[in-house]
């Protein structure tokens, strides 16, 4: 089971989406396995975004990102990275397809509703620049059985 980072940004938070976009994630059967309320700080950000620094937009994205707390989800399932980014859809949420969770909440390139892992490798470096071990439970998902074929997992 692959394990990856959404970040609830602060657009989502403040338009009240919350409850919503984590209740896609868990209708498709991706199973919450860490989830936390935190305030983003210029250090957290800068390693973060690391690749976006010498981008001009740099600032206003850390500037968003600090509006408000962000909420970390954690979640797992088969190829967990590439079912989150197909559902979140893509960056500019003008051309995100209806369906996604861009697509049907965002008009914006920045106040795009989430942030989600872009691969397995950046999943795993992220599960743990905002989770601790001891805040990543491994718990058995009642309806797996319900969610994959046995030969799935």
């Amino acid at each position: 089971m692959q394990k990856t980072v959404v970040i609830l940004k602060p657009s989502a938070i403040q338009r009240g989406l919350v409850g919503e976009v984590i209740s896609r994630f868990e209708k498709k059967g991706l199973q919450l396995i860490g989830m936390k309320m935190i305030s983003l700080t210029d250090e957290i950000l800068e390693e973060h975004y690391a690749h976006l620094k010498t981008k001009p937009f740099f600032q206003r994205i850390k500037e968003s990102m600090k509006v408000s707390p962000v909420i970390v989800l954690a979640l797992k399932g088969v190829d967990a990275v590439e079912v989150v980014r197909k559902m979140t859809g893509t960056t500019n949420g003008r051309e995100a397809q209806p369906g996604t969770i861009r697509g049907d909440y965002s008009m914006s390139v920045q106040e795009n509703i989430v942030h989600a892992s872009d691969s397995p490798e950046t999943a795993e470096i992220e599960l743990e620049r905002f989770f601790s071990a001891a805040e990543l439970f491994n718990y058995p998902q009642l309806m797996h059985s319900n969610i994959y074929a046995n030969d799935e997992c």
